[in-house]
Formats: structure tokens, sequence, C-alpha cells
């Protein structure tokens, strides 16, 4: 996270920079060359999952970006100090790089998912964004890959170009994987989560104000409730009690390297 502010919330370092900042630095490593490089997009389930698994964890320090995705996220890096704070979601922040890709004539390219869901992606997305150049997409399949074929699928991206590539592979295997292969791929690579079954409607979002509340897990587990209520109980308490466990350190720390910051710049 080289040169943009964080703060560290439970054991993680998340990137303090708003909505419109993180589009426009992502663009800034496009437009100057600045390849291999990747993104992380956080919520309570990644930190839970950092504290307790330290390749994961390894995974989110070396991002170049972990946005805060999720209302408590964007409510702890406000308590430490970053007022300006907003949420950087997975599903707009595809949406709006797709958007600037095709004004900008950026290379897309989708990784993760069913062949139908990337079909129906790259229908949706052309139809929001007739000019995008979409120059590939794989599906891998669901089982550890060989040395051979990640191999292959990372000169099968850097042939194509891509500028931007989406990871959805699911937390927390998409940071582990982008962890592993960003040295090895010239691109940007952006793990989503879900965005592409949000994109083409297969996961249904709630009202904005809900999500503002920060009730979309609520939202979620109404509508999922067989395969997310032990995720949610568990998570939802795990990051409390470790939030609360953690807070004093954490603000101390924040603290501390937020007035170095500040001497270094005058």
């Amino acid at each position: 996270m080289k040169n943009n502010p964080y703060a560290y919330i439970l054991s993680s370092k998340v990137t303090a920079l708003n909505f419109k900042d993180t589009v426009n630095k992502i663009k800034e490593w496009i437009n100057t060359n600045e390849m291999q490089k990747y993104v992380c997009v956080c919520n309570t389930h990644s930190l839970v999952t950092a504290s307790n698994e330290e390749k994961f964890s390894r995974a989110l320090d070396n991002a170049n970006i972990c946005t805060p995705d999720g209302m408590p996220l964007v409510w702890a890096l406000k308590m430490f100090g970053y007022s300006t704070q907003d949420r950087v979601d997975g599903p707009n922040l595809m949406l709006k790089l797709c958007e600037e890709a095709s004004k900008k004539n950026y290379k897309v390219y989708f990784y993760g998912g069913t062949e139908d869901t990337l079909i129906q992606l790259e229908e949706k997305l052309k139809e929001l964004y007739p000019d995008i150049n979409i120059v590939g997409s794989y599906s891998p399949p669901f089982r550890s890959l060989s040395e051979l074929e990640t191999k292959e699928i990372q000169n099968n991206i850097n042939l194509s170009k891509a500028d931007l590539i989406f990871v959805s592979l699911g937390c927390p295997k998409q940071e582990i994987w982008m962890y592993e292969n960003s040295p090895k791929i010239n691109g940007i690579l952006l793990g989503v989560g879900a965005a592409f079954n949000f994109i083409i409607g297969d996961i249904k979002r709630p009202p904005l104000f809900i999500q503002k509340l920060g009730f979309e897990w609520f939202f979620r587990l109404l509508t999922e409730p067989k395969r997310l209520w032990k995720r949610y109980l568990y998570n939802n308490s795990a990051y409390i009690y470790k939030f609360v466990k953690s807070y004093h350190k954490n603000r101390q720390k924040n603290y501390k390297r937020q007035n170095m910051n500040f001497s270094k710049r005058l």
C-alpha cells in the first residue's frame, strides 16, 4: 500500500481512499504503465478470516489497495480519523472501471465464474457500455490447477494485453490467487467477489438506503438463509469482539503513523 493512506482494523491494513480516489488511483496505474498490482475488496468476513489465517493475511498485507467494502469498515476508518471515507464495494467499483475502460479503451479480462455467467456478463456490459474492449475471459475448474495450467493462464492473460483483470473466485480464494499470480501477470488484478453475479442479476442488492445503513448483510441473509446464517452469525460476532479488543491498540498505532506522515509533509 505504498503511498496510500490506510488504517489498521483488527490485524489488517485497510486503504483510506474514497470511491473516486480509488478509481483515479487505478486509472493512474494504467496511464503510467504501473502493472503487476492487485486490489482486494474487503469486508468484515475478509478481516476476520485474515486474523485467523496467516496466508490470507499476507495476501491482504501485500495488496496495493484494500478497499472498505461494507459500512462497518467505513465506520471504523471514520473513527480512526478518515472523516471523508465512503464505501468502495466490488460491484460498483467494477462497473465504474468498466465505464472508464469504455471511454479510455482500456482492455478488460474476466477470471472466474461459470461459462454461462461469463457469457451473460459480457452481454450485460456491452449493453451498458457498447465501446468496452473485452479481450478475454476464463472460467477455472472447481479444483486446484497444475503448475502447467497456471502458467498457461498467465500467458493467455498477458497475450491479451489486458489492463484490468476482474477476478471473481470468492474470499479467500481470489485474494490468495492474486497474491500468488500478480508478479507474473502484466495487468491490474481486482478481486471483486460476487460482482459478476450482482451485475447480471443472479444476486439481488437491497435499496441504497439499506446499504448505507450497513444492513446489506441482513438483506442477503433473508434471501439466502440456509447458505449464509452460520457465516453471518459467526462472522459478525467475531468482528465485533475482535474490533473492540484491538481498538485501543490500533487507535494508538494509527494515530502515531498519521502524525509521522504529517511531520514528513512539513
